[in-house]
């Protein structure tokens, strides 16, 4: 049996906002994927991971899960001695979930009781990101579990708010003038300053006001006209939503990005938010008339993820 392969994650709606309750949404990205292999470790790439899985494994024996859940980590880590490596082509610090992935990976392979996507109800989906919660917080300190959540259901997520997850079923990608797209920023970003940051924040009340108040309707909003592909309203919410984090999220907003994304703002040709945590890695691009915003972007590596 070949490895399975798991994909990156990009979160459409719900950065930051989801630590605060509101809606996320999540989609699997195949254009980035990783898979566990062995190998003789012979490139530096395959040595160092098998050591931070080694090192990882280390952390394994000393957290307690569900029996529903466990791990064979002796098994694990007589792999690692085999020569076991993630083969992997995700970016780290990019947002697009290299560390969930892993995870939902040694998940997969490891765990006593297998399951299978199709068949998890929606009470084990919310028990699992839990689970990957304490597999994944490991890598950042603090880990909602939604990022190997994702990679490992390789289904579009609908995040209810801190506790409930479900599957969701987006509008099929259609070959329109619309799109959404990534811009590399061309610089890594790392989670752990970012989400620090917006801690700060919320200590004033009225930052935590308007975070509530604006920035969760917005971002709901965005997420319901979405799927329900009314496309007017979307833009609406969407244009509110990237005026609020233009004003409110700067720190994370990227230097080089800082023009395109008033630009956006100014002319109405297309809109930007930040995907993940932000502070470098990639930005996300929505617009009605993608040929237009790719003139406008020009310079910016950019990737068209989905079409409308």
């Amino acid at each position: 049996m070949t490895n399975p392969l798991f994909y990156a994650k990009i979160l459409l709606f719900g950065e930051y906002g989801i630590i605060e309750d509101s809606q996320g949404l999540t989609v699997p990205y195949s254009f980035y994927k990783g898979t566990l292999k062995f190998s003789d470790l012979s490139s530096e790439f395959e040595r160092k991971s098998n050591l931070s899985l080694k090192k990882y494994s280390d952390y394994l024996m000393n957290i307690e899960l569900d029996e529903k859940f466990k791990l064979n980590i002796a098994d694990f880590q007589k792999d690692i001695a085999g020569g076991l490596f993630f083969d992997s082509n995700i970016p780290q610090g990019y947002g697009v979930g290299s560390s969930g992935a892993l995870v939902a990976a040694i998940f997969e392979k490891y765990s006593f009781i297998k399951y299978t996507p199709e068949s998890i109800s929606k009470s084990e989906l919310k028990e699992l990101k839990k689970v990957f919660g304490v597999l994944e917080s490991y890598f950042h300190g603090k880990s909602s579990g939604i990022d190997p959540l994702i990679c490992y259901m390789n289904l579009p997520i609908l995040i209810e708010n801190k506790e409930n997850v479900d599957r969701v079923s987006i509008p099929k990608s259609e070959e329109g003038k619309g799109a959404i797209f990534l811009i590399d920023s061309g610089m890594t970003g790392e989670t752990g300053p970012m989400v620090q940051i917006f801690f700060e924040k919320m200590k004033t009340e009225g930052f935590r006001k308007t975070m509530k108040e604006e920035f969760i309707r917005y971002n709901n909003a965005c997420i319901d006209a979405f799927l329900k592909k009314e496309m007017n309203p979307f833009f609406r919410n969407l244009k509110n939503l990237s005026v609020w984090a233009y004003e409110h999220f700067k720190p994370m907003i990227p230097e080089s990005i800082y023009k395109a994304w008033k630009k956006g703002l100014d002319t109405n040709a297309y809109y930007l938010k930040l995907c993940g945590s932000g502070g470098g890695g990639y930005i996300l691009g929505f617009t009605k008339d993608y040929a237009k915003a790719e003139k406008m972007l020009e310079g910016y590596q950019k990737e068209v993820i989905y079409r409308f």
